[in-house]
């Protein structure tokens, strides 16, 4: 790898054309030299999350993705559907950078002492674009990484960690005492399952498969139901008798899996009352949808009395509603514990040439469990 810095670097980028097509491509654009409290970063990882792709995709249908450019510099075309280009109209014809987090080395710096403090060390990122071999990033918004950690084990220091440690300071903030969890099998869920051990948070995980029963069970979970199984909604009750959690987050955000945790914690609460109420229990039970794995429309079959709600939280309104002090704390607890509680494991290491490559893409497209992608953006360099 070089050490001298370029004149231009390549970017990834996405473009939603006004013949209703995606373009995923790779722009050479300029490095620039950074300000007095700036960073120049030569980013060597950065992980394809579920909220990446939203970026990357957009509405495309990626089953129609083709791939044509060069061998050097790949183009991937995707159709994407008429009804669904006015929902974009804001981003045609406009290339956008992606890539939401990552890690890299401080290759050059600004005059600033907090700049200079940063040169040769390993940070990580949370802003955007950094699906790019170069990232100019203010200083206070590095991460620095404990000396002998590697950008690939950095790379996930935000998305993942700060929502696990979000949902859980949640929980702590809206005054409820335990955890439902679906999708539980993922990246974060590995990740939620540990931090939940480690706090003595008592946490229920909702998967979709046997198998993925059976990984959380090998991590130690004590709370596993598996939706997919006849007894589920009978061992969801069971569980949140025992747990007592009546706040849960949800990324599969369509179908009735939202309504079926909302009955199921009434049903638990029920269960030990010891009066009739025609309006349920009085104790809040809440939802919070954080993802879209299932595309459908989400529908309440409101068996659960009316104190209930369902909402929609993110990490950067959660990270601005606690206060740059709080959010700090929680930054800082990752980089102390980004090779043990927060590890992230990748089902294989990329380039972004290799990145926009048609099997690549289908592998990192279906977001299943294990197959998680780290681009690597300093290949070739």
């Amino acid at each position: 790898m070089s050490s001298e810095i370029p004149s231009h670097a390549l970017q990834l980028q996405s473009t939603i054309r006004s013949d209703a097509t995606l373009e995923l491509s790779l722009a050479e654009v300029p490095v620039p030299d950074p300000g007095e409290g700036e960073v120049l970063v030569r980013v060597e990882a950065a992980p394809i999350n579920p909220s990446d792709m939203g970026l990357l995709f957009g509405p495309a249908d990626m089953a129609t993705a083709r791939a044509g450019g060069t061998a050097e510099r790949p183009v991937v075309t995707a159709d994407v559907p008429e009804k669904l280009l006015k929902t974009v109209t804001a981003r045609i014809d406009q290339p956008l950078a992606c890539g939401n987090e990552g890690a890299g080395v401080v290759v050059a710096a600004g005059a600033s002492p907090a700049s200079q403090a940063l040169l040769g060390r390993t940070v990580a990122l949370l802003g955007g674009a950094m699906y790019a071999q170069y990232r100019l990033a203010p200083a206070a918004l590095c991460l620095p990484l404990s000396e002998g950690t590697t950008p690939a084990e950095g790379a996930s220091c935000f998305v993942n960690p700060l929502t696990a440690l979000g949902m859980v300071e949640t929980m702590k903030r809206e005054g409820h005492e335990a955890l439902v969890h679906t999708a539980a099998a993922s990246n974060l869920g590995q990740m939620l399952v540990r931090l939940c051990q480690a706090d003595g948070v008592p946490l229920v995980n909702i998967v979709r498969k046997p198998e993925h029963a059976g990984l959380l069970v090998d991590l130690g979970a004590e709370f596993v139901c598996d939706s997919s199984a006849a007894g589920f909604q009978e061992a969801l009750v069971e569980a949140l008798v025992q747990t007592g959690a009546t706040l849960a987050f949800d990324a599969t955000g369509g179908g009735r899996l939202a309504s079926r945790i909302l009955s199921a914690m009434e049903s638990a609460l029920s269960r030990n009352a010891s009066a009739f109420n025609r309006y349920g229990s009085e104790t809040h039970k809440q939802v919070y949808i954080y993802g879209g794995l299932e595309r459908s429309q989400t529908v309440l079959d409101r068996t659960y009395g009316m104190a209930w709600g369902v909402g929609g939280w993110l990490l950067p309104p959660f990270l601005k509603r606690i206060g740059p002090e709080a959010a700090q704390r929680l930054r800082e607890r990752v980089a102390r514990e980004i090779r043990t509680l927060f590890a992230s494991d990748y089902a294989q290491e990329v380039s972004l040439v290799e990145a926009l490559q048609l099997d690549t893409i289908r592998a990192y497209g279906q977001q299943a469990t294990g197959e998680k992608v780290l681009i690597d953006p300093s290949r070739g360099l």
